[in-house]
């Protein structure tokens, strides 16, 4: 019983420390975004941080219109950041999660 349990204390520390490592490496991983007209560009981490901005000069004449397009362009990829970076962790998860039936449908 206590080997079962120091096992599983081992996996849960090793998981721990991917998670981790795969929470720094998503900080390198880049996500561009941009609007539909390419007016605006923005980049932004894995882990949703914003890298750089991009702004044509010409949606600097139209402060509601820019911000409009900030809110368009930042949503779309902060959904798309949020998409790599929740498979990435499960995916980290679920290599670490003891073998027990059923446990495997929660992280698809």
């Amino acid at each position: 019983m206590f080997g079962d349990l120091m096992g599983m204390m081992g996996k849960l520390k090793d998981t721990q420390e991917k998670v981790k490592t795969t929470k720094a490496r998503l900080d390198t991983v880049m996500v561009d975004e941009a609007s539909s007209d390419g007016l605006l560009r923005v980049t932004l981490t894995a882990n949703r941080l914003i890298k750089n901005i991009s702004i044509d000069a010409n949606l600097l004449e139209d402060k509601e219109q820019l911000e409009d397009y900030l809110v368009l362009t930042l949503n779309k990829a902060i959904e798309k950041a949020t998409a790599i970076n929740e498979t990435e962790l499960a995916a980290v998860a679920k290599e670490g999660m003891p073998n027990i039936p059923g446990m495997d449908s929660l992280f698809k």
